[in-house]
């Protein structure tokens, strides 16, 4: 899952962008506006194509690339571009409107209306220059996509167990028996899969 931060040169952040803003009433492909993300999906993924689009919305929020009173790329406009049912598209805005996080305008597109928690600029940047040379490390010593996905959530499960913190979408600590995570065969605290 990507999500291209629109910017007004092609070699800007993300390098894309995504005309349209929400909704079906009266929409034109590339009538002029442009999105400030673009949708990417991964059929390999084994997630929903709607919680897809709902996850980099949420994601872009959290990254500051959306904000209040930012559109939403038009439905038509993300069907031309992902091949995708526009019921699809309209169950992920259907979505982030009863989550609170955009609101439909009949006629003019879907908007954003709430942001969720986010770092400051300075330490995002920060974070993810950090992360890159994280990610140069794991794919030098041999851990592809899939590998590399394995050992962060394993890893991040190891982090919020430790802290007595049950990762978003995972049981809690009681309900695996207060054990702050489990051992792998080497006994390290990491788990072997995610």
């Amino acid at each position: 899952m990507t999500i291209d931060k629109g910017s007004s040169s092609a070699d800007g952040p993300g390098g894309s962008l995504s005309p349209g803003a929400g909704g079906l009433e009266g929409d034109r492909p590339g009538a002029g506006f442009a999105s400030p993300i673009e949708f990417r999906l991964d059929p390999g993924s084994g997630v929903p194509t709607y919680l897809q689009l709902v996850q980099q919305v949420e994601h872009a929020l959290r990254l500051g690339y959306l904000k209040p009173g930012d559109q939403l790329p038009k439905v038509l406009d993300v069907v031309a571009s992902l091949a995708i049912n526009a019921n699809t598209v309209l169950k992920a805005y259907k979505e982030l409107e009863t989550k609170g996080l955009v609101v439909g305008r009949p006629g003019q597109g879907t908007f954003v209306q709430a942001t969720l928690s986010q770092v400051a600029l300075p330490e995002l940047a920060t974070l993810r220059r950090s992360l890159l040379a994280w990610l140069g490390t794991a794919e030098g010593a041999g851990l592809d996509d899939d590998g590399i996905v394995a050992l962060f959530t394993s890893a991040l499960r190891d982090f919020r167990g430790a802290r007595g913190v049950a990762s978003p979408g995972q049981p809690s600590l009681e309900r695996r028996g207060g054990a702050p995570g489990r051992r792998g065969p080497t006994g390290t605290g990491t788990e072997g899969a995610a």
